[in-house]
């Protein structure tokens, strides 16, 4: 029989279900996400640092674990809550199950449990801290929680930061290379990686703590601030980064390198009641009026009140109005709320790397 496990909210709120992948005791801030697919790709993404993650849909690891959906070198959520997990997978490139794979990097599962409860109650309240053990009891669980630092309370993008420069080496055979660009790796997911690099550019990634002088000092045609996991308001020296590179290089921020780039403007973040977690999110692109469909991770926004005159909003999000991008009248800097390099979701926003690569051809002339 499987080993019996617990999900206790800071609430005071449990869910009794069964331990799967690693065993022992975890905590982080519980999210959920509403993708049907792509949960490989949302345990190695850097930015569920530090949060336990609950998929709304009932049905996990269903086509297995292969070599080539990981965002990063390892899982990097905290802890996995699912309804039902997959024994059996069915997948001509799975190399494992989930279960396997969660217990070959000691990451706790639990299942069996009502996400779509555990979903609802997010909804209502918020996100809350959890933990999810199968070795303690409710109380012992709560009273671990309550001695915890807060989720806000951590710097996580220095945590999954690289920790020295690398160059991303997916396609070596292409020798017409346009662009040298460098990424802030806050958190990055390798798929932004792989589209520069299919567009022709030589990308390197750089650790969140390299300064702007560090990044300039290599001469790129421009920087991406990547996506990253956390409170964006601690990251004073990101922020700096970022005000040294404005007015010198084309700039695009993605997702946490958007948050950064709008506190480098003097705005004001704030933190959404459940944030955006999905590949469903509807956004609507104020330059042509066109909605797209975006794969999303985030639980903080940019105030748009609080920007320049000289900083307009590009983007929105359909459902509750909040930024999702946001654009310079005369520099060329772009920057997005939502996930254009997908993985998992919709790849229909990748037209904004394309856009750009259309701003460092311009810069450059």
């Amino acid at each position: 029989m499987a080993k019996k496990a617990l999900l206790v909210l800071e609430d005071g709120t449990i869910y009794h279900g069964e331990a799967f992948g690693a065993e022992g005791t975890t905590y982080g801030e519980v999210v959920f996400n509403t993708s049907m697919t792509g949960y490989q790709e949302m345990l190695t993404d850097p930015s569920y640092a530090g949060q336990i993650v609950v998929p709304t849909y009932p049905l996990i690891g269903n086509y297995g674990v292969n070599s080539q959906d990981f965002e990063s070198q390892k899982i990097q959520v905290a802890g996995f809550v699912v309804r039902e997990h997959c024994l059996q997978p069915s997948h001509s490139l799975s190399t494992m199950t989930l279960h396997d794979f969660l217990s070959s990097q000691s990451v706790i599962g639990i299942s069996e449990v009502d996400t779509r409860a555990i979903t609802r109650r997010l909804r209502t309240w918020g996100v809350m801290m959890g933990v999810v053990t199968s070795e303690e009891s409710s109380d012992a669980a709560l009273a671990h929680l309550r001695e915890m630092p807060g989720y806000g309370d951590m710097d996580f993008a220095a945590r999954v930061s690289t920790d020295k420069p690398y160059t991303w080496q997916s396609n070596p055979k292409k020798s017409d290379k346009t662009f040298h660009i460098l990424v802030s790796d806050f958190g990055l997911k390798y798929n932004i990686l792989r589209i520069l690099s299919a567009r022709g550019c030589e990308v390197t990634a750089y650790p969140a703590t390299a300064t702007s002088e560090e990044l300039l000092a290599q001469r790129p045609d421009g920087i991406v601030l990547s996506p990253g996991p956390g409170d964006p308001a601690p990251l004073d020296y990101a922020v700096q980064t970022a005000k040294g590179l404005i007015g010198r290089v084309p700039i695009m921020g993605i997702c946490l390198g958007h948050q950064i780039l709008g506190r480098a403007f003097g705005g004001r973040t704030f933190k959404l009641k459940f944030g955006h977690r999905g590949a469903n999110h509807p956004v609507r692109d104020l330059a042509t009026g066109r909605v797209h469909i975006t794969a999303q991770n985030h639980g903080y926004s940019v105030d748009a009140d609080g920007l320049p005159a000289e900083v307009e909003v590009s983007h929105v999000n359909l459902n509750d109005g909040t930024m999702e991008g946001l654009r310079h009248k005369s520099l060329p800097i772009l920057s997005i709320q939502y996930h254009s390099e997908a993985s998992p979701g919709p790849q229909d926003n990748e037209y904004l790397f394309d856009r750009f690569l259309a701003m460092l051809k311009d810069a450059a002339k």
